[in-house]
């Protein structure tokens, strides 16, 4: 019988300290996140500075925490697997530095993970038939891009987004409609009683196949509100952000389903903050199902940043044998595939 593998996760790239436990790749047995979303809401957004400062503040009672939760000691963590990128780098460094410590301190491998890849692994905790290959749709406030997921180690990367991510124009829109910090789930929130048929937002058409761009759809919203705002016209504002949420989501399915047809694959995941989205989820779910595939995407809990997916990424990269230098630096601009 193969020996239980046990890796802790830690988590700091943006605004959540996290820490989880994962036993062997798929059962969590613990998930532990602190989050700052209060703190930066005053601002409109994350200010970097600030994020950093909690994290040293959070990160070893989020990592007590998270072992204390899961019933297991340093002593029988297998390897400590950390985000080592791409995110704010003061930020990361915190994460990275404590990892790095524990590590050098009880002998254990350490192990760098790529933020974006742990959004994908996510979903391995939730579809335990999940494997390679298949298509990954990842979609955050930093990132829209496909991918094809050929092996547990093994990425391609088939397009990306030219200009704004798809998170970051809901944030955007959502701070000139005057919501809230988190704008994404305002956005979807607003949404739900609009109708998304209600006004035409372009999304600009590219050559490129696999490819977004995300910056043209943004501005015209942006000119809608200020053009009805100077002719002193009342605006529905459900409408606007139901059908801006559409054309976004017209988009997303539009390519993932060419994806789809192109390699065959029967499974879709979505990964990224964004795939919390329920729209996005029921559209791409249908949108799939028409090309003879499933979509799979993370509970609640795993869409936004989470120490779960590092870990889950961080055991199949330990049962590949990878390991990372004690010298690992944070990479802010970590590329994805």
């Amino acid at each position: 019988m193969e020996k239980d593998i046990y890796i802790l996760g830690i988590e700091s790239s943006c605004d959540e300290t996290a820490a989880a436990v994962v036993k062997n790749g798929r059962e969590v047995l613990s998930n532990i996140i602190s989050s700052q979303i209060v703190i930066h809401r005053k601002f409109g957004g994350v200010v970097p500075e600030i994020a950093s400062r909690k994290h040293i503040e959070n990160i070893m009672p989020v990592i007590d925490e998270a072992l204390s939760e899961a019933k297991v000691t340093l002593d029988q963590i297998d390897a400590i697997a950390v985000t080592y990128g791409p995110g704010l780098v003061g930020a990361l460094l915190v994460g990275l530095s404590a990892a790095k410590s524990l590590a050098w301190a009880t002998d254990k491998p350490l192990i760098g993970v790529n933020h974006l890849e742990g959004h994908v692994f996510a979903n391995f905790l939730a579809d335990a038939e999940l494997e390679p290959p298949f298509l990954a749709l990842v979609v955050s406030g930093g990132h829209t891009a496909l991918l094809k997921v050929t092996s547990y180690n093994s990425f391609e990367l088939m397009g990306q987004t030219r200009d704004d991510a798809a998170g970051e124009a809901f944030d955007k829109i959502a701070r000139v409609m005057g919501l809230p910090y988190p704008g994404g789930p305002e956005i979807e929130r607003l949404a739900i009683g609009g109708n998304p048929n209600a006004l035409v937002f372009p999304v600009a058409k590219l050559d490129a196949p696999y490819e977004f761009s995300f910056s043209g759809v943004k501005s015209a919203v942006i000119n809608y509100l200020h053009k009805e705002e100077q002719g002193k016209r009342e605006v529905n504002r459900s409408d606007v952000a139901a059908s801006f949420q559409q054309a976004i989501i017209n988009a997303l399915c539009k390519e993932t389903v060419a994806a789809l047809k192109e390699t065959g694959y029967k499974k879709v995941v979505l990964a990224g903050g964004v795939s919390a989205n329920k729209t996005l989820q029921t559209e791409l779910a249908k949108a799939a199902k028409k090309v003879g595939a499933e979509l799979v995407h993370p509970t609640a809990i795993l869409c936004t940043d989470n120490a779960v997916m590092i870990a889950c990424r961080g055991y199949f990269m330990y049962k590949a044998g990878v390991r990372s230098p004690l010298d690992l630096n944070a990479v802010p601009s970590l590329k994805l595939g």
